[in-house]
């Protein structure tokens, strides 16, 4: 496909007529998807919440999904699948009650899921209005989002390419004496020059900063020995994200940085190698976390091994201990081992990843031991 802001109308199709299914497997008469990300997947629309209410209702009865949208917002659409698919438009004015037009797409006192996007401002005259509670949507929602299709994993290729080629231009950056303000700011316009529409977020954390795994930026100036971990992304079109994590110093950081990160990129790689259908996403937390514990690092890793990624950088679904998910081909996320010492430095390698029929196919191809720039 091209690098349009959308996919083809019938992708959207498909998924509202896959949406309705799983609703009604679930025992749901409806979905209620406000804007946000769920919206955008079920339907192209970058549309935004407001306190007028906008809200694509699918029934479960496969009836058809209707959107209920502001008349003064109606422009909002133009941008998304809905005048390609036919979609009803219930639009309303000031005045108008536009929790009972959602209302009448479904039966009385019906059993719906919201998007866990929705505010509450339109939540609670929901439920006042349907009389009954809705419940959340991300069960559902989760089973489509979380497996991607060969477009979507193409649009994952070329974010993790663009911000490979950030990485790659580092040492252009991280000099002795800039501060790491002003290293994220050429990062940040390096990420939409190598084909971001955004830099969605940058971190910079040099030296006792990199201890902090969500540290962005501060005005200390970079020393020689600093390690230096940065971690940046954004999205592509049509919305889907990157977010690599590499770890560089200023020089010679010392043996025992040298040493411990050289086995964070073991405990990184043994990680991807346990990536295949059929493992569990502990299994996968477990196969980095290892790695580090034999060489008595347990302690300095704090946080999961992974998140998903797609048109949220944060989704299902979750490399994490307890997280008993089997991972399938078309899921996608991050594997990002890390390791901290408060005061001292921190460091962190992240690829994302996207499961294949035998393994797993990486989005990222930079260096991924410590790079020094001096």
């Amino acid at each position: 496909m091209t690098n349009s802001a959308r996919f083809p109308s019938a992708v959207y199709a498909a998924r509202l007529a896959r949406a309705a299914e799983l609703s009604a497997a679930a025992g749901l008469d409806g979905l209620l998807i406000t804007p946000g990300p769920d919206l955008q997947y079920l339907l192209g629309s970058r549309a935004e919440s407001f306190e007028r209410l906008t809200c694509l209702v699918v029934p479960a009865d496969g009836s058809g999904a209707r959107i209920v949208v502001p008349k003064m917002e109606l422009a909002a659409l133009g941008g998304s699948a809905t005048a390609d698919l036919g979609l009803e438009v219930l639009d309303w004015v000031d005045g108008d009650d536009p929790y009972l037009l959602a209302g009448s797409v479904l039966p009385p006192k019906p059993a719906t899921a919201v998007t866990d996007a929705m505010p509450a401002l339109h939540l609670l005259p929901l439920a006042s209005t349907f009389g009954t509670t809705p419940v959340l949507a991300t069960a559902v929602v989760r089973q489509l989002r979380m497996i991607k299709d060969a477009d979507e994993i193409e649009a994952l290729r070329r974010a993790g390419a663009a911000i490979d080629r950030v990485h790659a231009r580092m040492s252009e950056w991280l000099v002795a004496g800039r501060t790491e303000a002003e290293v994220a700011a050429d990062i940040e316009a390096a990420i939409v020059a190598e084909g971001h529409t955004e830099a969605e977020f940058v971190i910079v954390g040099s030296g006792p900063n990199g201890a902090d795994p969500h540290h962005e930026v501060s005005d200390r100036r970079l020393e020689a020995g600093d390690v230096v971990v940065i971690d940046i992304g954004g999205p592509v079109e049509p919305g889907y994200n990157s977010d690599s994590t590499r770890t560089y110093s200023i020089g010679d950081p010392g043996d025992d940085a040298s040493t411990r990160i050289a086995v964070l990129a073991r405990a990184q790689a043994a990680a991807i190698a346990a990536v295949r259908p059929g493992v569990t996403a502990e299994a996968v937390d477990a196969a980095a976390r290892n790695v580090l514990a034999e060489a008595g690092l347990a302690d300095a890793f704090i946080h999961r091994t992974g998140h998903g990624i797609g048109l949220s950088v944060h989704e299902d679904p979750y490399i994490v201990a307890g997280n008993t998910l089997v991972l399938e081909p078309g899921m996608a996320f991050s594997i990002e081992p890390g390791i901290y010492f408060k005061g001292k430095w921190g460091a962190r390698i992240e690829d994302i990843v996207v499961v294949t029929a035998d393994g797993c196919e990486s989005m990222n191809n930079q260096p991924h031991g410590l790079t020094s720039v001096d």
